[in-house]
């Protein structure tokens, strides 16, 4: 197995956390904790990476709130920072680890998810069962 070694100035790159910002915003841009970050954007993200590369970055507390659609839910809610941090990290070891998932984990990657799971179940549940056809 390969190992990685001085991962942490990439990860503390002014380019990587703007680009982390990039993603964390997608879909969110009306949002007034994103619209409030952004109005301070470099100054934010420079006091990030000043936090980051200091060794000093603490999460702030996640806000918690009940959901209903239809059952009720108890949701645990990240502050914006800390999504941006999650990106930071994302960005430099996802592609590491990607390469070591097994090919039938599909929680939390880009281009699987729930419903291509159950897509893949039904193909083994097919296969065991003896009916349908097998489209690899």
């Amino acid at each position: 197995m390969k190992t990685y070694n001085n991962l942490w100035p990439y990860l503390c790159s002014f380019e990587n956390i703007e680009y982390a910002f990039e993603k964390a915003r997608k879909h969110k841009t009306l949002k007034k904790y994103v619209i409030d970050f952004e109005e301070n954007l470099e100054e934010n993200l420079l006091e990030l990476q000043t936090e980051l590369l200091l060794y000093s970055y603490k999460p702030r507390p996640l806000k918690t709130f009940i959901l209903r659609d239809p059952k009720i839910r108890k949701i645990s809610k990240s502050h914006f920072r800390d999504r941006i941090v999650h990106h930071v990290l994302i960005n430099i070891i996802g592609p590491i680890f990607e390469r070591l998932f097994i090919y039938d984990s599909f929680a939390n990657r880009k281009t699987k998810g729930t419903l291509k799971a159950i897509e893949r179940f039904d193909l083994f549940k097919r296969k065991i069962v003896g009916g349908g056809r097998t489209n690899y």
